[in-house]
């Protein structure tokens, strides 16, 4: 296959991906459940230019990637809304290939105090979201 082949490829199966895992969330409703002010679809839509960084090889996030992660934090502005992203970023970062450890310095290297936390591990529904701080990696 030639290089462009490839990313067509590529692009087609990560696309394929982000759908069967936006279904997965939804729980088989057929329209999309908002959280508040932003879905969660459109929470990982937003965060498409952070792809390179946190399932790549980049070694720092791009600039339009700091800057899709502003707007998540901006829309995050209830403890429901943050808590919900929390539970939909557990579930759709495995199945997109994002290395957890990425994840979780992604604030840190964009210089912002993210309220949802970027941990698998993490149990959403106990985290004290109007005090939380991103954990050094």
């Amino acid at each position: 296959m030639t290089k462009p082949q490839v990313e067509i490829a590529f692009s087609f199966l990560y696309i394929a991906s982000l759908m069967f895992l936006l279904a997965t969330c939804i729980g088989g409703r057929n329209e999309p459940q908002p959280i508040d002010d932003i879905s969660c679809s459109d929470a990982l839509q937003t965060l498409m230019p952070c792809k390179p960084y946190l399932a790549g090889p980049e070694t720092t996030p791009s600039e339009p990637c700091c800057l899709a992660v502003e707007k998540v934090k901006e829309l995050a502005n209830t403890t429901q809304v943050r808590r919900d992203l929390c539970e939909c970023f557990k579930k759709a970062a495995p199945g997109a290939g994002v290395d957890p450890e990425k994840a979780k310095a992604l604030p840190d290297l964009c210089h912002i105090k993210f309220p949802v936390p970027l941990d698998p591990k993490i149990d959403c529904s106990t985290v004290p979201f109007g005090r939380y701080q991103n954990p050094r990696v």
